[in-house]
């Protein structure tokens, strides 16, 4: 394949994710948007104001963002949190001695049960029971209202934590879109600037057979040189040796010289 057209098939698809980033960047800002919006709308509803911080007891100024939050209207989901964990559910403690509002039911029905007998026996105590049952009645009916307070305000401090998430998400995928962008329009320019015939990955070109002739004929004549080389060396040892042969045969051949 040629690297031109590799380069242009990796750019567009990058740009085709940098596309998909940013339509999903867009659907969670409006996500992000439309939590946030909601959760104003309606904790502005409520008309919910933290109190001073002058008027704060001194066991809700250990809470850090009751101190905070002092004198503010109720708007946003983390003051939410702080209004329904650190005030409603700080007197709810101190309310019919930490008990809930299902857990009061039993004393409730008890002296509902107990009253109906003393009246049906003229009980002296009758007074007494009617006055516990109202007081539970009453503790049973604060708590139902604080719970149930509590409850929504914490509703709507997870769903407003939903539109922060959502937010957040979107930023990644717009910077994730970004980067694809812009990697994107390198490899176009990089295509641009790779001429057409560049191949991507292509193999190294194999030997021609003049090549490898003239590779043997070197290496053939390397190996004939020392050998040309001894055969010298042999035969001038024997054109040398050969007069010594030849004077001493004719020494003893040659008659004159005998008699001479």
């Amino acid at each position: 394949m040629r690297r031109k057209t590799l380069d242009v098939l990796f750019s567009g698809g990058l740009l085709v994710l940098a596309g998909l980033l940013l339509v999903a960047g867009l659907v969670l800002s409006s996500n992000a948007n439309f939590a946030n919006n909601y959760v104003t709308d309606q904790l502005s509803q409520q008309n919910i104001t933290f109190k001073t911080a002058d008027t704060l007891t001194d066991e809700e100024k250990q809470a850090d963002c009751l101190v905070t939050y002092a004198g503010q209207k109720l708007t946003t989901g983390k003051q939410a949190e702080c209004y329904a964990n650190n005030f409603i559910g700080l007197h709810l403690k101190s309310t019919a001695n930490g008990q809930t509002y299902a857990e009061l039911g039993v004393p409730q029905s008890q002296l509902r049960t107990q009253i109906a007998q003393a009246e049906t026996a003229n009980a002296p105590n009758l007074a007494d029971l009617q006055k516990q049952l109202a007081d539970v009645t009453s503790q049973r009916e604060t708590l139902f209202k604080g719970e149930t307070l509590r409850g929504l305000l914490l509703t709507s401090y997870g769903f407003s934590e939903f539109g922060t998430k959502a937010g957040q998400a979107a930023t990644v995928a717009y910077l994730a879109a970004g980067l694809m962008l812009l990697l994107a329009i390198a490899g176009f320019l990089h295509s641009l600037m790779t001429p057409r015939s560049k191949a991507f990955a292509a193999p190294d070109p194999a030997p021609s057979r003049i090549d490898d002739m003239n590779t043997g004929v070197n290496a053939d004549s390397t190996h004939t040189e020392p050998a040309r080389a001894r055969r010298a060396t042999t035969t001038g040892h024997v054109s040398n040796a050969t007069p010594h042969r030849e004077r001493r045969y004719s020494d003893v051949t040659d008659p004159t010289k005998e008699l001479a």
